[in-house]
């Protein structure tokens, strides 16, 4: 789901604007774009330009767009094997193959989860292969304004935040530019979490890029509805999780995160990188 202030965060410029179900064709959409990459067809001809545009800066965004999904694949289904029954995703995107509910309920068939998105094509989406699923549902909501999702009568309905919750922050945290703000929308989602829960994160650095590179994506994602994406450090992302239990291999490239097939090597992306990791709150 997206999260714009400016997808698969924050408060989106036309948002404020005109109510949250328009969908303007002609802004390009992160969430759409990263459906783009997925080879989905739910997007619009800006949103194809745009993705196109960094596609030619990062020839490998599709690869970088499936290694975070089945990144996620593999943190949830490990989550749910470890005894995980509530899961929190922010920034959801548009439904594609093995969401988080089907993963999770493939495992655990009682397995709670909510999906927060601002985009209104993804909350249709989302809202219509959930019809059937009363213990999954979708929210509308502003990853910048977390207390606005954490006291959503839906999240507290769904959710018992006395008993662990996976936090799923997956390919969003780029979109909030300020580093500050990026540390207290964390910390805001972190803040009720109870002991035993997981916070599963990923997010873009800069890899080989250059400064001219890094520049010309920026100006992509600035006229989006995301208004904006700003790759970070291995430390910085390792700083999301400060004070949690860093689950094995720690915070690294995605597809090194307990890889499912041997015959599979990190051959690294050229022209940029996706790292991730998974942390455990731990008891008192």
């Amino acid at each position: 789901m997206e999260r714009t202030d400016t997808n698969c965060g924050g408060q989106s410029v036309h948002e404020e604007q005109a109510p949250a179900w328009v969908v303007d064709p002609g802004t390009p959409s992160v969430a759409r774009m990263y459906d783009y990459y997925l080879g989905g067809k739910d997007n619009f001809a800006a949103d194809r330009e745009a993705a196109e545009k960094i596609i030619s800066i990062l020839p490998n965004a599709r690869e970088v767009a499936r290694t975070n999904r089945a990144f996620l694949v593999r943190a949830v289904r490990h989550l749910a094997r470890s005894g995980i029954r509530q899961f929190l995703d922010i920034g959801t995107g548009l439904p594609t193959q093995e969401n988080v509910h089907q993963v999770a309920q493939a495992e655990a068939p009682e397995s709670r989860v909510v999906y927060v998105d601002n985009d209104p094509i993804v909350l249709a989406h989302a809202r219509a292969l959930l019809t059937d699923n009363p213990r999954s549902i979708v929210i509308d909501g502003d990853m910048r304004k977390p207390e606005s999702i954490l006291d959503h009568p839906g999240v507290l309905t769904h959710l018992d935040f006395t008993r662990p919750v996976a936090l799923i922050m997956l390919a969003v945290l780029h979109f909030v530019t300020d580093d500050a703000e990026a540390a207290r929308v964390v910390g805001a989602f972190r803040e009720p979490l109870a002991p035993g829960s997981h916070l599963v994160v990923s997010h873009i650095t800069q890899g080989d890029l250059d400064e001219d590179a890094v520049r010309r994506g920026r100006d992509v994602y600035t006229a989006t509805t995301a208004g904006g994406i700003v790759p970070r450090t291995a430390a910085q992302v390792r700083g999301f999780l400060d004070g949690l239990h860093v689950l094995e291999p720690g915070v690294v490239p995605l597809d090194r995160w307990r890889p499912e097939t041997v015959e599979f090597e990190w051959n690294g992306l050229p022209g940029g990188d996706i790292l991730g990791g998974v942390g455990l709150v731990p008891g008192p």
